[in-house]
Protein backbone atom coordinates (compact mmCIF):
# COMPACT_ATOMS: atom_id res chain seq x y z
CA UNK A 1 0.00 0.00 0.00
CA UNK A 2 2.83 2.63 1.13
CA UNK A 3 4.40 1.83 -2.27
CA UNK A 4 0.79 2.54 -4.24
CA UNK A 5 0.54 6.18 -2.57
CA UNK A 6 4.49 7.12 -3.34
CA UNK A 7 3.77 5.77 -6.87
CA UNK A 8 0.77 8.11 -6.99
CA UNK A 9 2.75 10.90 -5.44
CA UNK A 10 5.41 10.69 -8.03
CA UNK A 11 2.54 10.22 -10.98
CA UNK A 12 1.17 13.33 -9.54
CA UNK A 13 4.66 15.64 -9.20
CA UNK A 14 4.98 14.07 -13.20
CA UNK A 15 1.66 15.38 -14.44
CA UNK A 16 2.77 18.95 -12.41
CA UNK A 17 6.17 18.92 -13.81
CA UNK A 18 3.90 18.69 -17.69
CA UNK A 19 2.14 21.57 -16.57
CA UNK A 20 5.37 23.58 -15.70
CA UNK A 21 6.53 23.02 -19.35
CA UNK A 22 3.28 24.30 -20.52
CA UNK A 23 2.77 27.31 -18.69
CA UNK A 24 6.15 28.23 -19.52
CA UNK A 25 5.37 27.71 -22.81
CA UNK A 26 2.47 30.46 -22.85
CA UNK A 27 5.39 33.24 -22.71
CA UNK A 28 8.06 31.84 -24.05
CA UNK A 29 7.95 30.44 -27.74
CA UNK A 30 10.51 27.34 -28.24
CA UNK A 31 13.74 27.47 -25.80
CA UNK A 32 12.31 23.54 -24.64
CA UNK A 33 16.65 22.65 -24.26
CA UNK A 34 17.06 26.06 -22.14
CA UNK A 35 13.88 25.28 -19.92
CA UNK A 36 14.95 21.46 -19.41
CA UNK A 37 18.22 22.59 -18.80
CA UNK A 38 16.75 24.85 -16.02
CA UNK A 39 14.56 22.09 -14.60
CA UNK A 40 17.46 19.73 -14.11
CA UNK A 41 19.46 22.29 -11.94
CA UNK A 42 16.52 22.82 -10.40
CA UNK A 43 15.59 19.41 -8.84
CA UNK A 44 19.16 18.36 -9.29
CA UNK A 45 20.14 21.31 -6.95
CA UNK A 46 22.73 22.79 -9.37
CA UNK A 47 23.31 26.18 -10.62
CA UNK A 48 23.45 27.06 -14.38
CA UNK A 49 24.93 29.59 -16.62
CA UNK A 50 23.28 30.63 -20.13
CA UNK A 51 25.21 31.63 -22.58
CA UNK A 52 23.70 33.21 -25.68
CA UNK A 53 23.53 36.37 -28.15
CA UNK A 54 20.91 38.92 -26.91
CA UNK A 55 17.20 38.89 -27.41
CA UNK A 56 16.97 34.86 -27.05
CA UNK A 57 14.69 35.18 -23.98
CA UNK A 58 17.39 33.97 -21.56
CA UNK A 59 16.25 36.69 -18.72
CA UNK A 60 12.34 36.14 -19.71
CA UNK A 61 12.74 32.49 -19.31
CA UNK A 62 14.32 32.60 -16.16
CA UNK A 63 11.74 34.62 -14.72
CA UNK A 64 8.62 32.32 -16.09
CA UNK A 65 10.16 29.43 -14.47
CA UNK A 66 10.49 31.08 -11.38
CA UNK A 67 6.90 32.77 -11.38
CA UNK A 68 5.27 29.15 -12.29
CA UNK A 69 7.69 27.24 -9.36
CA UNK A 70 6.18 30.06 -6.66
CA UNK A 71 9.46 30.98 -5.49
CA UNK A 72 11.19 34.09 -4.20
CA UNK A 73 12.80 35.59 -7.63
CA UNK A 74 15.22 38.44 -7.66
CA UNK A 75 16.99 39.88 -10.92
CA UNK A 76 20.72 41.73 -10.49
CA UNK A 77 21.46 43.50 -13.58
CA UNK A 78 25.65 42.98 -13.13
CA UNK A 79 27.32 46.20 -14.06
CA UNK A 80 30.59 47.52 -13.88
CA UNK A 81 30.12 49.53 -11.15
CA UNK A 82 28.61 47.40 -8.98
CA UNK A 83 29.80 46.39 -5.28
CA UNK A 84 29.80 43.34 -3.31
CA UNK A 85 27.68 45.08 -0.98
CA UNK A 86 24.98 45.91 -3.80
CA UNK A 87 24.52 42.51 -3.52
CA UNK A 88 24.57 40.53 -0.25
CA UNK A 89 23.94 43.64 1.84
CA UNK A 90 25.45 45.30 4.18
CA UNK A 91 25.30 47.09 7.63
CA UNK A 92 23.29 50.45 8.03
CA UNK A 93 23.36 52.51 10.70
CA UNK A 94 19.81 53.48 12.27
CA UNK A 95 19.74 57.04 13.93
CA UNK A 96 16.54 56.07 15.65
CA UNK A 97 17.97 52.99 18.12
CA UNK A 98 21.21 54.50 18.15
CA UNK A 99 22.71 51.17 16.72
CA UNK A 100 23.77 49.38 13.32
CA UNK A 101 21.35 47.38 11.51
CA UNK A 102 21.59 44.76 8.72
CA UNK A 103 19.86 45.23 5.10
CA UNK A 104 19.58 42.43 3.24
CA UNK A 105 20.50 42.51 -0.63
CA UNK A 106 18.52 41.14 -3.46
CA UNK A 107 20.35 37.85 -3.02
CA UNK A 108 18.37 36.31 -0.06
CA UNK A 109 15.78 34.91 -2.90
CA UNK A 110 14.96 31.65 -4.27
CA UNK A 111 15.98 31.81 -7.67
CA UNK A 112 18.97 34.44 -8.57
CA UNK A 113 19.15 35.82 -11.97
CA UNK A 114 23.08 36.78 -12.43
CA UNK A 115 22.14 38.65 -15.66
CA UNK A 116 24.97 39.08 -17.27
CA UNK A 117 27.46 38.23 -15.14
CA UNK A 118 30.59 39.21 -16.56
CA UNK A 119 29.87 42.84 -16.78
CA UNK A 120 31.41 43.03 -13.23
CA UNK A 121 34.49 42.95 -12.03
CA UNK A 122 36.02 39.36 -9.73
CA UNK A 123 35.16 41.04 -6.53
CA UNK A 124 31.26 40.86 -7.16
CA UNK A 125 31.46 37.59 -8.79
CA UNK A 126 33.54 36.48 -5.76
CA UNK A 127 30.67 37.66 -3.15
CA UNK A 128 27.43 35.81 -5.49
CA UNK A 129 30.33 32.57 -6.43
CA UNK A 130 30.43 32.22 -2.36
CA UNK A 131 27.12 32.32 -1.89
CA UNK A 132 26.77 29.16 -4.41
CA UNK A 133 29.15 27.40 -2.79
CA UNK A 134 28.20 27.93 1.05
CA UNK A 135 24.18 28.59 0.91
CA UNK A 136 25.41 31.59 3.40
CA UNK A 137 26.86 35.30 3.44
CA UNK A 138 28.52 37.36 5.48
CA UNK A 139 27.54 40.69 6.26
CA UNK A 140 29.34 42.57 8.82
CA UNK A 141 30.35 39.89 11.78
CA UNK A 142 27.21 38.06 11.35
CA UNK A 143 26.86 34.85 8.72
CA UNK A 144 23.48 34.70 7.21
CA UNK A 145 21.93 31.24 5.89
CA UNK A 146 20.22 31.70 2.30
CA UNK A 147 17.04 30.08 2.01
CA UNK A 148 16.39 27.14 0.47
CA UNK A 149 16.29 26.12 -2.42
CA UNK A 150 18.70 28.83 -3.44
CA UNK A 151 19.84 28.27 -7.26
CA UNK A 152 21.72 30.79 -9.23
CA UNK A 153 20.67 31.02 -13.20
CA UNK A 154 23.21 33.28 -14.46
CA UNK A 155 23.63 34.76 -18.31
CA UNK A 156 26.37 35.79 -19.62
CA UNK A 157 27.07 37.32 -23.48
CA UNK A 158 29.22 36.09 -25.28
CA UNK A 159 29.51 38.57 -28.39
CA UNK A 160 30.64 41.62 -26.52
CA UNK A 161 34.62 41.50 -24.95
CA UNK A 162 34.79 45.46 -24.10
CA UNK A 163 33.98 46.33 -20.46
CA UNK A 164 33.21 42.23 -19.44
CA UNK A 165 35.55 40.41 -16.45
CA UNK A 166 35.57 36.66 -17.84
CA UNK A 167 34.89 34.27 -15.14
CA UNK A 168 38.08 32.30 -13.89
CA UNK A 169 38.23 28.77 -14.81
CA UNK A 170 38.09 28.00 -11.00
CA UNK A 171 35.06 30.06 -10.43
CA UNK A 172 32.81 28.97 -13.78
CA UNK A 173 33.26 25.19 -12.03
CA UNK A 174 30.67 25.85 -9.86
CA UNK A 175 28.29 26.03 -12.28
CA UNK A 176 26.74 22.91 -12.80
CA UNK A 177 25.90 23.27 -16.58
CA UNK A 178 26.99 25.97 -19.05
CA UNK A 179 23.98 26.40 -21.50
CA UNK A 180 24.70 27.60 -25.31
CA UNK A 181 21.47 29.00 -25.81
CA UNK A 182 20.79 29.09 -29.84
CA UNK A 183 18.35 31.08 -31.87
CA UNK A 184 14.97 29.90 -32.32
CA UNK A 185 13.59 28.02 -35.87
CA UNK A 186 11.98 30.25 -38.47
CA UNK A 187 8.61 29.20 -36.98
CA UNK A 188 9.49 29.64 -33.77
CA UNK A 189 10.38 33.08 -34.68
CA UNK A 190 7.17 33.47 -36.90
CA UNK A 191 5.12 32.91 -33.35
CA UNK A 192 7.28 35.33 -31.55
CA UNK A 193 7.01 38.03 -33.43
CA UNK A 194 3.15 38.00 -33.74
CA UNK A 195 2.92 37.64 -29.72
CA UNK A 196 5.05 40.39 -29.54
CA UNK A 197 3.20 42.77 -31.93
CA UNK A 198 0.15 41.94 -30.25
CA UNK A 199 -0.25 45.09 -27.43
CA UNK A 200 -2.78 42.01 -25.62
CA UNK A 201 -0.74 39.32 -25.20
CA UNK A 202 -0.92 38.60 -21.44
CA UNK A 203 2.30 37.43 -20.05
CA UNK A 204 0.78 36.24 -16.79
CA UNK A 205 1.27 32.36 -16.25
CA UNK A 206 -0.13 29.95 -13.11
CA UNK A 207 1.77 28.90 -10.00
CA UNK A 208 2.43 25.17 -10.20
CA UNK A 209 4.97 23.75 -7.96
CA UNK A 210 5.35 24.44 -4.36
CA UNK A 211 8.70 24.42 -2.23
CA UNK A 212 7.51 21.17 -0.85
CA UNK A 213 6.66 19.61 -4.70
CA UNK A 214 10.83 20.36 -5.31
CA UNK A 215 12.16 18.99 -2.30
CA UNK A 216 9.95 15.70 -3.16
CA UNK A 217 11.16 15.78 -6.27
CA UNK A 218 14.80 15.94 -5.74
CA UNK A 219 14.19 12.81 -3.28
CA UNK A 220 12.59 11.00 -6.06
CA UNK A 221 15.26 12.00 -8.68
CA UNK A 222 18.17 10.85 -6.66
CA UNK A 223 16.31 7.35 -5.59
CA UNK A 224 16.47 7.08 -9.89
CA UNK A 225 18.92 3.89 -9.89
CA UNK A 226 22.17 4.46 -11.98
CA UNK A 227 24.05 0.89 -12.85
CA UNK A 228 27.65 0.29 -11.90
CA UNK A 229 28.58 0.00 -15.80
CA UNK A 230 26.77 3.84 -16.46
CA UNK A 231 29.16 4.91 -13.45
CA UNK A 232 32.10 3.54 -14.53
CA UNK A 233 30.98 4.95 -18.05
CA UNK A 234 30.58 8.30 -16.70
CA UNK A 235 34.13 8.17 -15.23
CA UNK A 236 35.98 7.05 -18.18
CA UNK A 237 34.42 9.93 -19.92
CA UNK A 238 35.96 12.65 -17.23
CA UNK A 239 38.95 10.79 -17.27
CA UNK A 240 39.48 10.84 -21.06
CA UNK A 241 39.12 14.44 -20.33
CA UNK A 242 42.24 14.24 -18.47
CA UNK A 243 44.37 11.54 -20.12
CA UNK A 244 43.23 11.58 -23.78
CA UNK A 245 46.22 9.29 -24.80
CA UNK A 246 45.10 6.65 -22.98
CA UNK A 247 42.10 6.35 -24.95
CA UNK A 248 43.50 6.41 -28.33
CA UNK A 249 42.41 10.22 -28.39
CA UNK A 250 46.10 11.08 -30.19
CA UNK A 251 44.30 13.92 -32.15
CA UNK A 252 41.98 15.67 -29.33
CA UNK A 253 45.28 15.30 -26.93
CA UNK A 254 47.20 18.15 -28.73
CA UNK A 255 44.15 20.67 -28.16
CA UNK A 256 43.30 19.50 -24.02
CA UNK A 257 45.34 21.84 -21.64
CA UNK A 258 43.18 20.31 -18.85
CA UNK A 259 41.10 18.13 -18.23
CA UNK A 260 37.50 18.25 -16.35
CA UNK A 261 37.21 18.37 -12.57
CA UNK A 262 35.68 15.66 -10.34
CA UNK A 263 32.91 17.88 -9.52
CA UNK A 264 32.01 16.74 -13.70
CA UNK A 265 31.38 13.30 -12.70
CA UNK A 266 29.42 14.05 -9.88
CA UNK A 267 27.19 16.34 -12.03
CA UNK A 268 27.38 14.29 -14.77
CA UNK A 269 25.38 11.41 -12.14
CA UNK A 270 23.36 14.24 -11.08
CA UNK A 271 21.88 15.56 -14.35
CA UNK A 272 21.26 11.87 -15.76
CA UNK A 273 19.06 11.08 -12.99
CA UNK A 274 17.19 14.00 -13.59
CA UNK A 275 17.08 13.53 -17.14
CA UNK A 276 16.09 10.31 -17.12
CA UNK A 277 13.21 11.52 -14.16
CA UNK A 278 11.95 14.10 -17.04
CA UNK A 279 11.60 11.22 -19.76
CA UNK A 280 9.50 9.21 -17.05
CA UNK A 281 12.17 6.74 -16.02
CA UNK A 282 13.59 5.25 -12.80
CA UNK A 283 16.60 4.71 -14.32
CA UNK A 284 19.67 6.40 -16.00
CA UNK A 285 20.05 4.56 -19.76
CA UNK A 286 23.38 5.55 -21.20
CA UNK A 287 21.78 7.97 -23.94
CA UNK A 288 20.88 10.23 -21.02
CA UNK A 289 24.33 10.14 -20.05
CA UNK A 290 25.01 11.46 -23.80
CA UNK A 291 22.58 13.68 -24.06
CA UNK A 292 23.80 16.01 -20.88
CA UNK A 293 27.60 15.28 -21.13
CA UNK A 294 28.31 18.76 -23.74
CA UNK A 295 26.57 21.08 -20.82
CA UNK A 296 28.19 19.65 -18.13
CA UNK A 297 31.51 19.13 -19.66
CA UNK A 298 32.00 21.90 -22.02
CA UNK A 299 33.16 24.75 -19.44
CA UNK A 300 35.13 21.77 -17.97
CA UNK A 301 37.83 21.31 -20.61
CA UNK A 302 40.20 23.74 -21.53
CA UNK A 303 42.02 23.93 -24.39
CA UNK A 304 44.98 25.48 -25.56
CA UNK A 305 45.89 28.08 -28.27
CA UNK A 306 46.46 25.46 -30.79
CA UNK A 307 43.19 25.20 -30.19
CA UNK A 308 42.03 28.03 -31.09
CA UNK A 309 44.17 28.06 -34.36
CA UNK A 310 42.96 25.25 -35.56
CA UNK A 311 39.36 26.73 -34.71
CA UNK A 312 38.68 23.61 -32.53
CA UNK A 313 35.94 23.91 -30.16
CA UNK A 314 35.51 22.27 -26.93
CA UNK A 315 31.85 20.79 -28.34
CA UNK A 316 34.06 18.89 -30.87
CA UNK A 317 36.13 17.28 -28.54
CA UNK A 318 33.28 16.36 -26.35
CA UNK A 319 31.38 14.76 -29.24
CA UNK A 320 34.70 12.44 -30.10
CA UNK A 321 34.96 11.50 -26.76
CA UNK A 322 31.07 10.04 -26.48
CA UNK A 323 32.10 8.44 -29.54
CA UNK A 324 35.20 6.92 -28.90
CA UNK A 325 34.72 5.68 -24.79
CA UNK A 326 33.70 2.61 -24.81
CA UNK A 327 30.30 1.39 -22.05
CA UNK A 328 32.30 -1.52 -20.31
CA UNK A 329 29.28 -4.06 -19.48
Amino acid sequence: MAFEMETEVQQEHTQKVKRVYAEVAKVVVGQQYMVNRLMIGLFTNGHILLEGVPGLAKTLTISTVAQVLHLDFARIQFTPDLLPADLVGTMIYNQKEGKFEVKKGPIFANIILADEINRSPAKVQSALLEAMQEKQVTIGETSFSLDRPFLVMATQNPVENEGTYPLPEAQIDRFMMKVFVDYPSKQDELEIMRRISNMQFDFTVNQILTKEDIFAIRKEVNSVKISESLEKYIIELVSATRNPKEYKLDHEAQYIQYGASPRASINLNLASKAMAYLEGRDYVLPEDIKEIALDVLNHRIILNYEAEADNVRTADIIKVLLTKVPINK
